[in-house]
């Protein structure tokens, strides 16, 4: 009987030093804000992840994540306060750039170009020259499906003059099917739900197959890369973690992304478009130097494209602008 009331006392104490420990842990981690270019949808699980998986956790990170309408809305919302990483594409980085905001590219998380032009068969448009006077959708007009299209459209010596922007939203292959527009600018899982919603038959152009621009990017600005290097590390060391983590255990995520992701509900279609993600982060330089990695090359075509069609005034030495030196060894 004594012992249980000596004990009971410790153990009490002993409770009271854990939970105290824990909410120190908690206070300790620092805080990262990522703006996304859309909202919280399955081909991020691997950052929705996070209550499940505690990738950021293990490296004393709190992530945050908040949901944009386009690659331009991420680095406007990073810019204003409300994030300290934008999730964005390179071309609403050449555009900021442009602008004259200082800005930093520090991983290149889809190396591969995702994007794409969708349209009926009966429109007859397989090639960029096709899109000439046609309506065509865009999820927003500072998307990166606008801003891809733009670069399909000087392929062919053409400009947005010489077709019909519309806005579709997100994810959206409505107006297509109903014959609204005769084009849709878009990505792969775009496509693979489309397709499972009754997209019927149709002419696909690839992007990539003209210019194989990055589709996304993780931005910071410069004075978050000068003072904030160590944080950042960390950041990314724990992004390709869940990134390294999504590509070897996609039957994994895809079940997470059931209650973690707004257009989760159907697991095989998570598995679809998780796979279709895992395909676009990988690439034969992430091959040789590791998840993240960039390719020089296809930047620059992507800069002196955008200054060829006036949707940037000034020249921009990206070699200045993407740094690889806080990506994991």
């Amino acid at each position: 009987m004594i012992r249980k009331l000596l004990c009971a006392p410790f153990l009490l104490a002993f409770s009271a030093i854990l939970a105290l420990a824990g909410q120190a842990s908690a206070q300790a981690r620092d805080k990262v804000t990522v703006a996304g270019w859309g909202p919280a949808i399955s081909e991020i699980t691997n950052l929705l992840a996070e209550p499940d998986k505690g990738f950021f956790k293990a490296k004393g990170i709190e992530l945050n994540f908040i949901p944009g309408t386009g690659g331009g809305s991420a680095i406007v919302n990073m810019l204003s306060g409300q994030a300290d990483i934008a999730f964005t594409d390179p071309a609403s980085l050449f555009i900021a750039l442009d602008k004259g905001e200082k800005l930093v590219a520090i991983y290149n998380i889809y190396p591969q170009n995702v994007f794409n032009v969708v349209s009926p068969k009966s429109r007859n448009i397989t090639k960029p020259a096709d899109l000439k006077g046609k309506r065509v959708g865009v999820y927003s007009l500072n998307s990166g499906t606008r801003q891809n299209l733009q670069l399909l459209l000087a392929q062919a010596g053409m400009s947005e003059a010489d077709v019909s922007i519309e806005v579709t939203g997100l994810l959206n292959f409505a107006p297509v099917i109903q014959g609204q527009v005769d084009a849709t600018s878009a990505t792969d899982t775009g496509l693979y739900v489309g397709r499972l919603k009754g997209l019927g038959d149709v002419n696909v152009i690839e992007i990539r197959d003209y210019l194989n621009l990055p589709s996304d990017f993780f931005v910071v600005t410069e004075e978050m890369y000068n003072t904030k290097k160590a944080l950042l590390r960390r950041f990314l060391e724990a992004y390709r973690d869940s990134a390294a983590w999504m590509i070897s255990k996609p039957v994994e995520a895809a079940k997470i992304a059931v209650t973690r992701a707004i257009n989760g509900k159907d697991e095989k279609v998570n598995l679809g478009i998780i796979k279709l993600r895992n395909l676009s982060a990988i690439s034969p330089t992430t091959a040789k130097q590791g998840l993240g990695a960039f390719d020089i090359e296809p930047l620059e075509q992507g800069v002196a494209t955008f200054k060829l069609l006036g949707l940037i005034k000034n020249d921009i030495d990206i070699t200045k602008v993407v740094r690889s030196d806080l990506l994991p060894k």
